[in-house]
């Protein structure tokens, strides 16, 4: 079937099939987070991106084969409630921006920079810092070398804007530079974007909007 990326808490996941890796979605807990599972094709290896909530959904989600890791995209709690029990239960190792790490309650192995490599088997992320919705949330990206690239924003891209920023004007700026800069400026409009929560959408749908999103400063 052809993948949408409209998911619902209780409901089956979604899943985006490629040539070198499999990406799921699953949508858990009160706020509609979104979970992805990434599995190399050729290894069968697995990472898991913001073990959000539901402990036993994302367990049974992930499936016997486990997780050789699990990324927190940012410190937000609703992106890592069920981060404790997921690694208790699978031994993964834990990734995380490093200015976001120690506001985890669970220790962060590998503390991420901007332009840092994150491989799930043969397949290879590359983490973007993007600063302002919190100090070290991360957006990773996956070049398909078979078609356009992927990247799985957290709360910092989402279809109609950019994240939360509170009406900090400092944070506001930072984080649309950062979302213009590090992602809009270097990656085509076909690449799709993967959020923290709700839908689906690609950089082209969002790029002629970049310009309302700053005069109205959300």
């Amino acid at each position: 079937m052809t993948y949408s990326g409209a998911v619902k808490v209780g409901g089956p996941a979604d899943v985006h099939e490629l040539t070198d890796l499999m990406i799921s979605k699953v949508a858990v807990g009160p706020m509609n987070n979104n979970a992805y599972l990434l599995r190399c094709r050729a290894t069968d290896e697995q990472l898991l991106i913001d073990a959000a909530a539901e402990p036993h959904t994302l367990l049974s989600f992930i499936g016997s084969s486990g997780i050789a890791s699990v990324v927190t995209t940012h410190r937000h709690h609703d992106h890592w409630g069920a981060l404790r029990e997921v690694v208790e239960a699978t031994g993964a190792r834990t990734y995380a921006g490093r200015y976001d790490a120690e506001g985890i309650p669970v220790p962060t192995d590998v503390p991420v920079e901007d332009g840092d490599t994150l491989r799930v088997g043969r397949v290879e992320l590359t983490a973007r810092h993007l600063v302002g919705h919190t100090p070290g949330s991360i957006a990773l990206v996956y070049d398909d070398p078979h078609g356009h690239p992927h990247v799985f924003t957290g709360d910092c891209l989402f279809p109609g804007g950019i994240g939360n920023t509170w009406k900090d004007r400092k944070a506001f700026e930072s984080l649309i530079s950062d979302v213009e800069t590090k992602l809009f400026d270097r990656l085509p409009d076909e690449t799709w974007v993967y959020p923290g929560h709700g839908d689906d959408t690609t950089l082209g749908a969002e790029r002629p909007h970049l310009g309302e999103w700053r005069e109205r400063g959300w």
